[in-house]
């Protein structure tokens, strides 16, 4: 779509939603933003490089190096360096969860040229630039001297023939961002954004590179704007203000995210429910309508997890309230939700009424939290609720504010918090919706303005309410956050935002949820669907297909919308919409295990195909885990298509039948069914009926392993895991852990092979319809036909 025709229908949209009124605080807020803006002087000095080296002297970990224009400190670290150029500020460690151990290195250095070792890696520090090369003397990087302009800094890094690039968060580009300029700046797209949008809601300064010789992930903690131009042999990545400081982890893909996560934080793990079917929609305007959708999913045979309530539930879309008239017994339907299995979630915005005689409104100017102008004005922009102060999250009085009144909604019973308009938004006619760039905030006792503190805050909102619900007594909060930076896994899962409804955005939705995940956010997916427009039956289908597969796997649209409850496609779609719904619910046991995985490692759940092989490139088919390979249809009328397989061999889920990779297979995907692979060797849980069945799929030696994590499914108690390995027809089970295996022995279906029974000891049982149920053992024996 036209830039000029997406403005016009974004303001038509507007109008439709805001109203007159809402419309007349969008313009006057606007012309009150720019002029706030103005005041603040643009850098008008030329980029002045900082000069040749002239001395080291050694510190703790590694060097700091003099320049004529600034200094540069790089400490050796566990598995990398950090790198730190001033003069600049640093930021408050809000991205850091753990920083690591420091090696000490070997120095030397003559003629203007300093070389630090440590940890089977070295920096040259000369006057062309940085070296950074392995233990084989192999330079996996190289940069240039930085330059200055005022507070800004940027530099350039020399990109290889052949290098992809991948990370910055939720952008909708490709996935190897070579070949484009970004912009690093959380934002409110505005009602929906198509398939080459940019920036998003949540952006991320880090980058993982993958080239011959080996790659490295690098990431900036720099919370300024950010511009990265990566058009052409070089990367040129500049930063608004602060410090130039950044972490460089070389390795493969899986090595640095592991690095870099064990950095930033690994997600804590999530309630087991948070892992099936939610539903939201924009537009349950009471409570009688609520009952009547949840209702439709137990009518129609669909499982449900969770019931999002949008800004319907609010009195006047304020937050911290409920509209009593449309919602009087709130606490029974959570209470009779939950009785039904289906947990009750409710969204959050951090604007907040600025009105007389408003209770949250009132404390918070009482205890100081609202973030002001310069000189101590009160900060005031228009959202939902009209006119609203915002909390500063960077300071800890804030949160703590925060966290008070997030326990009074707690006290309803419900089980998690949807954060929303947190990038954060406001109603502007043109320009920049968010606050003015002039905004105070305490950044910890720093002091300092919404330009640096404007990517932190969905980080920030996300932690004060993680830490309010973790101080009451929630083992596991569920909150999903659509903005955030660097460490927001620690606290909260994501979603994708207001994508338009379209086949071109189905597709780049694969890849902004690979993106993220590459960017340490594993637990993201999309609205179902797309949040605007009205899907034909067929794309709905399509995405909701695709969607079985992502972490977070929701059905939401917006009021505008038809509605979107499956039961309304009617026949044939909702039989097959009921089937992978069902297939979900089956996955959980190995959803739950690669949910262990990324708190213990920090992978994704939804990975690349070049996990598995390197040459694996795709756009639209990905990894769920390491065993199962999803090739979603992102095209219109498409009954069958060819699915890139990574090296070694593949069974088709549907049929069973064995291929290989590398290369392209075909693939029938009439609309019952997508392609499904999964990987020789792998053994996979999965739940059938009341119990658990393990699928051996065996590789070419006859061998599948696999791993089963399993506890409670919330709060901090006992846990097991299970470790299974075939080896021609011997299977070994070894658990560990103090929960008791919580099934009735175990079931095996073996594909491959037409499986006839299983001993255990003296005793031997008998397959029946495919299905060999065997009770708890070490050892078992699998018998085979021919």
């Amino acid at each position: 779509m036209k830039p000029g025709l997406r403005f016009w229908q974004r303001a038509l949209q507007a109008l439709r939603f805001l109203g007159p009124e809402g419309t007349r605080r969008a313009l006057l807020y606007a012309l009150l933003r720019d002029s706030w803006n103005r005041k603040e002087p643009a850098p008008k000095s030329p980029w002045r490089p900082v000069g040749p080296p002239q001395a080291v002297a050694a510190i703790p970990g590694g060097g700091r190096f003099l320049f004529p224009e600034g200094e540069l400190e790089a400490v050796f670290l566990e598995g990398g360096l950090r790198l730190t150029w001033t003069p600049g500020r640093l930021p408050p460690p809000y991205a850091i969860e753990k920083a690591p151990a420091l090696l000490e290195p070997e120095r030397e250095g003559e003629g203007g040229r300093f070389v630090l070792r440590a940890g089977g890696l070295r920096l040259e520090v000369g006057p062309e630039g940085l070296l950074f090369l392995d233990e084989r003397g192999r330079v996996w990087r190289r940069e240039a001297l930085p330059e200055r302009q005022g507070e800004a800094w940027r530099h350039r890094v020399d990109l290889a023939p052949g290098e992809r690039l991948h990370g910055l968060g939720g952008v909708a580009a490709p996935l190897d961002r070579r070949g484009r300029a970004y912009r690093l700046w959380n934002r409110d797209v505005g009602g929906s954004y198509g398939p080459e949008e940019g920036p998003l809601y949540l952006t991320l300064p880090l980058l993982l590179s993958r080239k011959p010789g080996g790659g490295y992930l690098v990431f900036y903690e720099n919370p300024y704007e950010a511009s990265l131009d990566l058009r052409g042999e070089a990367a040129l990545v500049a930063f608004a203000g602060g410090a130039l400081r950044y972490y460089l982890f070389p390795g493969k893909p899986q090595e640095a995210l592991a690095a870099y996560t064990a950095l930033t934080g690994r997600p804590p793990l999530p309630p087991r429910f948070a892992l099936g079917l939610h539903f939201a929609r924009w537009g349950l305007r009471t409570e009688e309508e609520v009952r009547e959708v949840v209702e439709g999913f137990f009518a129609h045979d669909l499982p449900l997890s969770a019931l999002h309530l949008d800004i319907d539930y609010m009195d006047g879309h304020r937050v911290f309230t409920v509209d009593r008239g449309r919602f009087p017994h709130l606490e029974g339907l959570v209470r009779d939700l939950e009785g039904r299995g289906v947990r009750t979630v409710l969204i959050l915005d951090p604007g907040v009424k600025a009105e007389a005689g408003f209770p949250p409104f009132e404390s918070g100017l009482r205890e100081g939290v609202f973030c002001t102008l310069p000189g101590g004005r009160l900060l005031k922009a228009p959202v939902w609720p009209g006119w609203c102060a915002f909390p500063d999250f960077t300071s800890p009085k804030a949160r703590a504010w925060w966290g008070e009144r997030c326990g009074e909604l707690l006290a309803l019973g419900v089980q998690g918090f949807w954060l929303d308009m947190n990038e954060p938004a406001a109603f502007a006619a043109w320009g920049d919706p968010t606050l003015p760039k002039p905004t105070r905030h305490a950044l910890e006792g720093q002091e300092g303005d919404h330009r640096e503190a404007h990517n932190l805050y969905g980080l920030l909102m996300a932690r004060a309410t993680h830490e309010a619900l973790r101080a009451r007594g929630v083992a596991r909060p569920f909150l999903f956050s659509r903005s955030g930076w660097a460490g927001l896994a620690r606290y909260a899962w994501n979603w994708t935002g207001d994508v338009e409804s379209s086949w071109e955005a189905l597709r780049r939705t694969v890849g902004i949820v690979l993106g993220l995940g590459l960017s340490g956010v594993p637990y993201t997916g999309s609205d179902i669907g797309g949040f605007s427009g009205h899907p034909s039956p067929e794309l709905f289908l399509r995405w909701f297909q695709a969607a079985a597969f992502m972490p977070f796997f929701r059905l939401h649209s917006a009021i505008s919308t038809p509605r979107r409850e499956p039961w309304r496609f009617g026949e044939p779609v909702l039989s097959i919409l009921r089937n992978f719904a069902r297939l979900r619910q089956a996955l959980i046991p190995y959803l739950y295990t690669l949910a262990w995985e990324a708190r213990e490692k920090g992978y994704p759940l939804v990975r690349p195909l070049f996990f598995l092989d390197p040459e694996g490139e795709a756009e639209d088919a990905f990894l769920l885990g390491d065993a199962l390979l999803v090739a979603p249809v992102v095209e219109e009328g498409v009954r069958h298509r060819l699915v890139p397989l990574p090296r070694g061999l593949w069974y088709d889920f549907w049929s069973h039948r064995l291929v290989e990779g590398p290369g392209e297979v075909f693939a029938e995907a009439p609309l019952e069914r997508i392609p499904l692979f999964v990987r020789a060797g792998a053994a996979l849980p999965l739940a059938e009926g009341e119990g658990l069945v393990l699928h051996l799929y065996p590789g070419p030696e006859g061998r599948a392993e696999g791993v089963l994590y399993w506890d409670e499914g919330d709060g901090e108690g006992p846990s097991r895991l299970d470790r299974f390995l075939l080896e021609g027809g011997r299977l070994l089970w070894q658990g560990e852990g103090a929960y008791p295996w919580p099934w009735e022995g175990l079931g095996l279906r073996l594909h491959g092979a037409r499986l006839k029974g299983g001993r255990v000891g003296d005793a031997f049982y008998p397959v029946q319809d495919g299905l060999l149920r065997l009770p708890p053992f070490l050892e078992a024996f699998l018998e085979v036909e021919g």
